[in-house]
């Protein structure tokens, strides 16, 4: 029997890497289960609209990624590709949660692409929003740089967020200010409630953004083009490659990408860019449904 979905999530931890970490659990307990994932420097409440809509028909959990939203931060400031895929890997194993979809956005949707051609068996479906990771021209360059050069500039780079201190914003609507520059497409609204999940009040009651700093450096060596794309080789449940014509994000099919699955199919939204959940949330909520029940 399906559990009636509550208006709002409820909030759990678990434990990963000894951190605890968090996510939303939005009900449904016995329906088959959704996990949303966020990108960088993002929180598990972007997912909200998303949820709301999904959990009337699915089990959907939205975890906070480490050193993001209410996740724990990493003691050592790590925040590589591996140790994500780990949480990731654990909280579907401890919540029993395979085979599971996931819907991805960003660096969540590098993860999930990951996660799923490791583990292929335990992915219903997967739809990734411009999670591709990089765009070629900067991932050429990181590749033709000696790799001593690449981990001396990781360092300096670690040596200089250690030194960066979390902005601070005197208010609520100076760091709505902030929020809305990032995304124009953002309805006022949307723009606010993003904005309340996703900073803390600091002693001093100003505000300052929930994610570690630490989560801005990219880890100066992974693997190679060539693994990645046999990686993703392995992914065996049918993918959805979603893209904003409006991104920066490397689009699907003119990068070439699109054909390391062997099962995915690509739509483009106009007037959307790097966010097209939230920019063309109405499209995009009709193509998901109709992609999980396809």
């Amino acid at each position: 029997m399906i559990e009636t979905t509550p208006t709002d999530p409820s909030s759990h931890i678990y434990i990963s890497q000894r951190l605890r970490l968090h996510y939303v659990d939005w009900g449904n307990a016995g329906a088959e289960p959704v996990i949303l994932l966020h990108g960088g420097r993002d929180h598990c409440r972007n997912w909200d609209w998303v949820a709301r809509d999904l959990c009337r028909d699915y089990h959907v959990i939205a975890p906070d990624l480490r050193g993001h939203g209410d996740s724990q931060w990493s003691p050592d400031g790590s925040y590589s590709l591996p140790v994500h895929i780990y949480d990731l890997a654990q909280l579907i194993h401890q919540q029993d949660l395979a085979p599971v979809t996931i819907i991805a956005h960003s660096f969540g949707g590098h993860i999930a692409l990951r996660y799923a051609g490791i583990y292929p068996e335990t992915v219903k479906k997967l739809v990734v929003i411009e999670g591709l990771g990089l765009p070629a021209s900067v991932a050429e360059a990181l590749a033709a740089m000696p790799v001593d050069a690449r981990i001396r500039d990781w360092i300096d780079a670690q040596r200089t967020l250690a030194a960066r201190q979390p902005r601070k914003y005197a208010s609520i609507n100076e760091a709505l200010e902030r929020m809305q520059a990032e995304n124009s497409h953002l309805s006022a609204a949307r723009a606010r409630h993003l904005t309340v999940h996703g900073v803390s009040q600091n002693e001093d009651g100003t505000y300052s953004w929930k994610f570690d700093n630490y989560v801005r450096s990219i880890f100066p060596v992974d693997i190679s083009t060539e693994q990645l794309r046999q990686l993703w080789a392995r992914i065996a449940c049918p993918t959805l490659l979603i893209h904003g014509n409006e991104s920066w994000a490397e689009h699907p099919v003119k990068s070439g990408m699109a054909d390391w699955f062997p099962d995915a199919r690509v739509i483009d939204y106009d007037r959307a860019g790097h966010w097209v959940h939230h920019d063309r949330h109405d499209d995009f909520m009709a193509d998901v449904r109709n992609f999980l029940t396809d």
